[in-house]
């Protein structure tokens, strides 16, 4: 069984810095995860002030539950970050900080039965929250090709994605596919990576099919939107992303609340808001150190993002930004 113990959370110093952690305050981790961080944040408010922790995954979520026991002001829900507002609401609180960790964990990835790793024999599973949803053995097996296509060219940005749909299409007409090897070694045959080429080939339709199955960019801006309403003044939004889809999508918002264009359109019909929410802290995305790469190589495709609330009331804005 994975071991908590072994759980190392991506560029932590980093987050503890951008989130400001301050005794007495609120905080949030909204994808709590194996718990390093939302530990870290509870250590920093030295008994006062609370931490809130969401996890979507069951299991992940005990463990977190265990690791944090020792600590009275915590409080953790079996949830998905999309939620967060509502739980806020219902229990009547705003938050000075909130972090959200948008990576797959080292639980999901290390656990063969899980189905994420195209390295190890499992079931095409893939869900996050096991007890609910398609898993992704239903996706390849039941989606029609253009759909297919559409997912591993959009989620996964494969430049080859009609002829892996159309591959995937033809095996499960002989034949479902059932594991997660059987998948990896069909891609590959279909596929092959350049001679020296870096990554496996079935990397981005697993990355593909996992974004699908858990809808992880689907109300993903809607939530960072909410989640901004949901701080106080001067109140910080932490986000770790891990590939370039979502990070578009960090930045974008990011750049509209704070006040900034996201259209690029001439002044006269430009639609973006213009009101300044929050000031960026992060000019452009923080990426792990080189210590933390040789010690943590699956935070290599870490982007960090922050922003902090404005003080004062919203303000309309004519800077188009950078």
């Amino acid at each position: 069984m994975f071991m908590v113990a072994t759980h190392r959370p991506v560029m932590l110093e980093e987050v503890l810095e951008l989130l400001a952690v301050r005794p007495g305050g609120t905080y949030v981790d909204a994808t709590v995860g194996l718990g390093g961080h939302a530990e870290a944040i509870l250590v920093r408010l030295r008994g006062e002030g609370l931490l809130v922790g969401l996890d979507r995954d069951p299991q992940a979520l005990q463990q977190a539950r265990e690791r944090l026991s020792s600590f009275s002001n915590c409080l953790l829900f079996h949830a998905n970050y999309h939620n967060l507002p509502h739980l806020l609401s219902r229990e009547g609180l705003h938050m000075d900080g909130c972090l959200l960790d948008l990576g797959v964990s080292s639980l999901q990835l290390d656990a063969p039965e899980r189905g994420f790793s195209f390295r190890r024999e499992g079931p095409l599973d893939m869900r996050m929250d096991t007890s609910s949803g398609l898993t992704a053995g239903e996706l390849v097996n039941h989606a029609p090709l253009p759909e297919l296509a559409r997912i591993f060219r959009e989620n996964g940005e494969e430049p080859r994605a009609e002829r892996i749909a159309r591959a995937i299409v033809q095996r499960r007409q002989r034949q479902p596919l059932q594991t997660t090897l059987e998948l990896a070694e069909l891609v590959a045959e279909v596929a092959r990576a350049p001679r020296g080429g870096k990554i496996h080939p079935a990397t981005r339709v697993f990355q593909a099919l996992r974004i699908e199955v858990n809808r992880e960019l689907a109300g993903l801006e809607p939530a960072l939107e909410e989640i901004i309403d949901w701080l106080k003044p001067a109140g910080r939004l932490v986000v770790l992303g891990f590939h370039r889809l979502e990070d578009r999508i960090v930045k974008r918002v990011f750049r509209r609340a704070s006040g900034k264009c996201v259209c690029f359109r001439p002044a006269d019909s430009c639609s973006c808001p213009r009101r300044q929410r929050v000031s960026i802290l992060t000019r452009r995305p923080l990426r792990p150190s080189p210590g933390e790469l040789q010690q943590n190589p699956r935070a290599r495709s870490a982007r960090l993002r922050a922003v902090e609330k404005e003080l004062g009331p919203e303000a309309p804005s004519d800077r188009r930004g950078e």
